[in-house]
């Protein structure tokens, strides 16, 4: 028994002679919440629907939940939030979750307890009696996270789940996504709100034109930049801080050095001291994911 629920290999798409996937060779563990991450048009919505079945690859090969990629078995314990929904607005928030109990074929009753469980889960039980042409754009994400979740999915793709939402609504979903990773399920999450990838995401990838360039466990992030602003900076003084670690980035009198950790900033400091060199600021920050992402993307990736 594999332990990955999602397994691709060189899957690629094309709408005739435009590549939208070129490369996507990916591996997402069992009970993670997984981050898909890269600019617009790079191909992010079109991969998540080859997974889904819902668009057929070119070429390639792919496995979700140890069958092939569009499998209707495999299908049924999938949960799925689209990031472009048009849900039935004459409908309300009650019978909208009904009717896609039933195209899941949950009998009744139970259906009726999971609804108001969900319900409640994301707070919008004092609004299920209302039509969805009423609700607000983040209580339409609300709903439709509801509707993702009626069937108990093994894996959930959520397609920019925050898009929209207050402060308190993205703190909300960000929950019910930990909660699921408690519960064992895996969250396969795209978004473009990068401090809730870094706040619930175990590994991300970062796709860039079609292809996966590169991977990354947020937990093993720990370098940290530490940024100096001296009196004066010397050859010498640069080779001393270059054993212990990189230099990112020298402007004048201020410079970034990447560190492996923190407990080497009481020598550095130290060894300023002993070279009586003016110390006017030391500060270390943890590197943001942002700013590996656009490390990663490079220079030459515009806004999409």
């Amino acid at each position: 028994m594999t332990d990955f629920v999602i397994e691709t290999d060189r899957l690629r798409k094309e709408f005739g002679s435009k590549v939208a996937v070129a490369d996507l060779t990916l591996r997402v563990r069992a009970g993670e919440v997984f981050g898909f991450l890269g600019p617009n048009g790079a191909g992010k919505t079109t991969s998540m629907k080859m997974l889904l079945g819902l668009v057929h690859p070119t070429s390639g090969q792919g496995m979700v939940l140890g069958r092939p990629v569009g499998d209707l078995a495999a299908r049924r314990e999938i949960g799925f939030l689209p990031e472009h929904f048009r849900f039935h607005d004459w409908m309300t928030g009650r019978e909208f979750l009904v009717f896609h109990g039933q195209l899941h074929g949950i009998e009744r009753r139970e259906l009726n307890t999971r609804i108001d469980e969900l319900l409640d889960r994301v707070d919008l039980a004092d609004a299920a009696g209302r039509k969805l042409h009423e609700y607000s754009k983040g209580m339409q994400q609300r709903i439709g996270l509801a509707q993702a979740l009626l069937n108990r999915p093994r894996l959930i793709f959520l397609d920019e789940p925050t898009s929209g939402l207050d402060p308190i609504g993205r703190i909300l979903v960000r929950d019910i996504v930990l909660k699921l990773r408690e519960d064992g399920v895996t969250v396969f999450f795209n978004s473009h709100i990068l401090t809730d990838i870094e706040a619930i995401c175990d590994r991300v990838v970062f796709l860039k034109r079609g292809r996966v360039i590169q991977e990354s466990r947020l937990a093993e992030r720990d370098r940290i930049e530490l940024e100096l602003k001296l009196g004066a900076i010397d050859d010498g003084l640069m080779e001393v801080l270059a054993t212990y670690g990189s230099v990112m980035e020298r402007n004048g009198t201020t410079l970034r050095l990447e560190i492996p950790d923190e407990s080497c900033i009481p020598d550095i400091t130290r060894r300023l001291v002993e070279r009586n060199v003016p110390v006017y600021r030391v500060a270390a920050v943890k590197r943001s994911l942002e700013a590996e992402f656009i490390d990663v993307m490079g220079e030459d990736e515009r806004a999409g």
